[in-house]
């Protein structure tokens, strides 16, 4: 498999590694003649921080996001602590680096995958230019990619980690180069799964960080599932191969260089705890650990010696025979850290010498008593660098910047609506139905995948449209993009009438007081029936007024978060022939220009 010249390296790096490669095998003992007193003893190991983060998709600014850590004053409970923000994310790992064992020299930046795709706007604007310039601010090293960096498609992955400036539409929303000349990524881009009709890999498998005297490789990989939930001509000729056995070739490929430390950064994950027990992201025992990224560690080559995690938006520190698998949550409220301790005269990690951690992102919304009773509650080395960091002025400005661009397309009106749609009721809203409407015209036609209907989780939908005064009420770009922030694709799926009446009863799992509710779209209606037993609540199923027939297949359309079984909806895994479609905002704002005023319209009868 010969490797494909596709993505950013470090010039630096690379013009490091060109030199060592022609003294690997010079002795590492100082000169014979040199008298015995000059002699300097040769250190036994080098250190190297690795610094990772997963799933930042493009939040520039903190916002209102937020995680859940232990109470460290009372065992048991929680805190939901005020994190986030590139600015803040910066200040840390810059402290971080600076306190690595050997100084900053000895650490490298890791991204895991989703740095860009399902966005808020001030990245999604600008064709998320803003984020990979703030992520080259940051000093990101090296990164894999994630199913979202294929939203748009491969030739504009392609553009947008190597620079220049895309065409830009006369009523387009998005711009290119909206500030500056626009000159890509500054790291190095490794996928060892992903190859061409030709049999090369799309991305160098792997990345060599000389440190110390000794190399360590790094080798990237994404969820085998991407073809599922991306739009499918935005990856037609692309092969996205098994995790563990690409990473397995690299690995021995780095072997053959002599390379004998070895990190995996993979865009697929894993979970703990369970949803009325979410467990401590640094709780090393990992209660019920599962999840794709299991079945992969456990599958890896024995030389591979840390796994960086990513996709499922967890916190977790685990250990998979005996290796280390983290991942920090998302959206950059949190890092990993893992400081490798790597014997200087084999180049073999010695795993029980490190040590790893993953630590919250303070920002300037967390308050001080709450950052310091958390920083306290952490072992000396972590608290300190919590204690240290602060906003990275330089990244700050760069997010300024772009927002103040991005006001004038947020208020840009893009349709009309008849009434208010809000989130109100029971989970079933009429937002949610809006946007199952919206998604079920977008693929409709035969050719998009020949949708007949539309479910939209209520966790997707993230604010109301009001309608204030006399109807019909504009609406903005900006309204619109904050009902539909995450820039999720369109996916339609065939089910069985059965498995449609399965996924509708497990709206109420076992153990659940009450259920979430999809919204449907038109044309889908059923009673839900609350005092029925379990399996027996959806009675009087129909779409478009004739009876959902057991045994004839429908098609379902869906948005790629729900398609890959999230908000514990397992049975839409199990849907077939399955095809991507657009951007679930795009899908919503096609709505609202081409729809007269929709008003909104209840379609699930409920009987307590």
């Amino acid at each position: 498999m010969r490797p494909h010249p596709f993505g950013v390296r470090r010039a630096a790096a690379l013009a490091a590694l060109a030199v060592l490669a022609t003294t690997a095998c010079a002795p590492l003992a100082p000169p014979a003649a040199a008298p015995a007193a000059a002699r300097v003893p040769m250190p036994t190991s080098v250190s190297l921080r690795v610094i990772a983060f997963n799933d930042f998709h493009g939040h520039l600014e903190a916002g209102s996001l937020s995680l859940t850590l232990p109470d460290p004053a009372q065992p048991g409970q929680v805190l939901r602590v005020p994190a986030g923000g590139a600015a803040a994310l910066a200040g840390l790992v810059k402290v971080l680096r600076e306190q690595a064992p050997g100084g900053a020299a000895h650490s490298v930046v890791v991204a895991s995958g989703d740095q860009i795709g399902a966005t808020p706007l001030v990245s999604a604007l600008f064709r998320h230019e803003s984020t990979i310039e703030v992520l080259n601010t940051l000093g990101v090293d090296v990164a894999t990619v994630g199913n979202h960096e294929f939203d748009a498609g491969q030739a504009e992955l392609a553009r947008v980690l190597g620079g220049g400036c895309a065409p830009n539409g006369a009523d387009a929303a998005q711009r290119s180069c909206a500030l500056h000349p626009y000159t890509g990524a500054r790291w190095a881009t490794v996928v060892s799964n992903v190859e061409t009709a030709d049999g090369r890999t799309l991305f160098a498998p792997s990345w060599i960080l000389p440190v110390g005297g000794v190399r360590v490789g790094f080798i990237g990989a994404v969820t085998r599932s991407t073809p599922g939930i991306v739009v499918a001509s935005g990856v037609a000729g692309l092969r996205f191969g098994d995790e563990a056995e690409a990473i397995n070739r690299a690995a021995a490929a780095l072997e053959a260089q002599g390379v004998r430390a070895i990190v995996a950064t993979v865009h697929e994950g894993g979970e703990i705890g369970g949803a009325q027990q979410p467990a401590d992201w640094n709780d090393t025992r990992c209660p019920g650990f599962r999840g794709d990224i299991v079945d992969i560690t456990r599958r890896l080559s024995p030389s591979v010696d840390l796994v960086l995690s990513a996709h499922t938006h967890q916190g977790y520190r685990c250990l998979v025979d005996g290796r280390p698998v983290l991942q920090a949550l998302s959206y950059g409220r949190g890092v990993s850290v893992a400081d490798l301790v790597i014997d200087a005269r084999t180049g073999e990690v010695e795993r029980a010498h490190g040590d790893s951690r993953n630590l919250p992102v303070f920002n300037e919304r967390t308050p001080a008593a709450q950052r310091e009773a958390i920083a306290a509650g952490q072992p000396g080395v972590w608290a300190n660098a919590l204690r240290a960091a602060q906003p990275l002025p330089a990244v700050a400005q760069q997010v300024a910047a772009y927002a103040a661009a991005a006001a004038p397309s947020a208020q840009r009106p893009v349709g009309r609506i008849g009434g208010p749609f809000d989130r109100k009721g029971r989970t079933d809203s009429a937002a949610g139905r809006l946007i199952a409407d919206a998604q079920l015209a977008a693929t409709r036609d035969p050719a998009r995948g020949g949708a007949q209907l539309a479910l939209m989780n209520p966790g997707g939908v993230r604010s109301d449209l009001a309608c204030a005064g006399t109807p019909p009420c504009e609406v903005s770009y900006g309204e619109a993009f904050t009902m539909q922030p995450f820039g999720n694709s369109l996916v339609v799926m065939t089910l069985s009438g059965a498995e449609l009446k399965a996924l509708l009863e497990a709206q109420q799992g076992p153990g659940r007081d009450a259920p979430s509710v999809m919204s449907p779209s038109a044309g889908l209606q059923y009673r839900w029936v609350a005092r029925a037993p379990a399996g027996q609540r959806v009675q009087a199923l129909t779409l478009d007024g004739r009876p959902v027939q057991p045994g004839t297949d429908y098609r379902v359309v869906v948005n790629s978060f729900m398609a890959e079984g999230g908000d514990g909806l397992a049975g839409l895994r199990r849907g077939r022939d399955r095809l991507g479609g657009p951007q679930d905002l795009d899908a919503l704002v096609a709505h609202l220009k081409t729809t007269p005023a929709p008003v909104a319209t209840p379609r699930v009868e409920w009987v307590e």
